[in-house]
């Protein structure tokens, strides 16, 4: 299971009760609809079983996106390490680098690759570019395209009218559901599958978050998004997650958070800036900011309980160096390092919560991203801003193709 532990005085229920009672009308307006994935999402699953089983000959599955296209992926795919029953080799090419993109297509054989173009616009010009710098490579002809690619898009977008017109498949994520909230849609359901990922137990572990929360009236991320949104000095939120393979779920959680509650609203600018850490690596960089630097942060510490897989450290002892660590289970010494650290920083009065896991497989990682989704919903209904949408983003994409517009090729 998932347990949350607050380290800060709580409120009375009464006092988040009609935050708990706003989130429960989104809910059932249905405008929303990652809460329903876990639901509506399992068509999907023996959709791309079915399609994937035709392609035997297929080694290697590339995911081509931006952001929420790629981020919560990549999240998972780090969580379940080898916790596929396929042969098949997931990688993500989520940036328009050079070296990116040639590290990946230089290690592929084109006729067991299959490429998925992941857009919900349609029309995310990185992904479009990759798209056709991927045709040039392996210059393949257009009436070709359909046997390498697949499209993962809104229905009717841009991309889905392109793939009618080639003859190219595509899956669909609902149009209700935001980019940065689609993990369990066709964005994360359609590769995961085709990879042999435990895709029914991460919805059912989302089912469980979503039970644990509407259901079962469990307040932990109701108390923590009210305290952490409504703090006088912190607006900063660290998540400290002790192991490497959270480095994706870092990257998916500052997306999902930065622009979620980063908005306007009317001449105020509001936001819970996002800071990911790892520990025990960055206990030894930016932990000395967090003790004695401004008291602009809450933390959340991550962590896994299970050990049984890590090695023990040997019994050997030298003239000048420490013996403590001697026979004790590496990922166990990882967890006293997260103790020690979550303990010395609530001895400074700051605000603290950890998440702790008790094994990372499939319903675990579904309970924990769903969890997250939550909190982030929490936090902007608290916030008092519109929680899914993104204009600061679209400013950006706007001036760039008056950019491109511009450049003498285009003339």
């Amino acid at each position: 299971m998932l347990k949350n532990s607050i380290f800060f005085k709580k409120v009375e229920v009464s006092t988040i009760a009609s935050y708990a009672y706003r989130i429960n009308d989104e809910v059932q307006s249905g405008e929303i609809g990652y809460y329903h994935l876990f639901n509506t999402s399992l068509p999907l699953i023996e959709e791309s079983l079915e399609f994937i089983k035709k392609q035997d000959h297929i080694r290697n599955i590339i995911l081509i996106g931006m952001g929420g296209s790629s981020c919560g992926v990549k999240a998972l795919k780090d969580m379940l390490l080898n916790q596929k029953s396929k042969d098949k080799e997931l990688f993500i090419l989520d940036n328009t680098s050079t070296y990116s993109l040639f590290s990946i297509l230089e290690k592929l054989n084109l006729e067991e690759s299959l490429f998925l173009i992941t857009s919900k616009t349609g029309s995310t010009i990185e992904v479009v570019s990759l798209f056709k710098l991927i045709i040039d490579y392996f210059k393949i002809e257009f009436s070709n395209l359909k046997k390498y690619f697949i499209f993962v898009t809104d229905e009717n977008s841009k991309l889905h009218q392109e793939g009618e017109n080639l003859g190219i498949k595509s899956f669909f994520i609902p149009s209700n559901v935001g980019g940065r909230f689609s993990i369990l849609s066709a964005v994360g359901i359609v590769p995961l599958c085709f990879c042999g990922y435990d895709v029914k137990a991460l919805l059912e572990g989302a089912k469980a978050c979503f039970d644990d929360f509407f259901i079962y009236k469990k307040e932990e991320i109701l108390q923590k998004a009210y305290h952490y949104c409504t703090h006088k000095n912190a607006n900063i939120n660290v998540l400290f997650s002790y192991d490497d393979i959270f480095k994706g779920f870092n990257e998916w959680y500052i997306q999902l958070i930065a622009e979620s509650l980063g908005k306007k609203q009317g001449y105020k600018r509001i936001g819970l800036t996002p800071i990911a850490l790892i520990g025990a690596r960055d206990q030894h960089s930016f932990l000395q900011l967090i003790m004695d630097g401004p008291k602009n942060k809450t933390i959340t510490f991550l962590k896994v309980k299970d050990s049984e897989k890590s090695p023990i450290i040997p019994d050997i002892h030298f003239k000048f160096l420490d013996s403590l660590s001697n026979k004790v289970n590496l990922h166990d010494l990882l967890n006293a390092q997260c103790d020690a650290t979550m303990h010395a920083l609530i001895s400074e009065n700051l605000s603290v919560d950890v998440i702790e896991i008790e094994k990372l497989d499939a319903w675990h990682a579904g309970y924990l991203m769903y969890y997250y989704e939550l909190f982030t919903s929490a936090c902007g209904i608290m916030l008092g801003i519109n929680t899914y949408n993104q204009p600061g983003v679209e400013v950006g994409k706007l001036i760039l193709k008056n950019i491109l517009k511009s450049q003498p090729f285009f003339n």
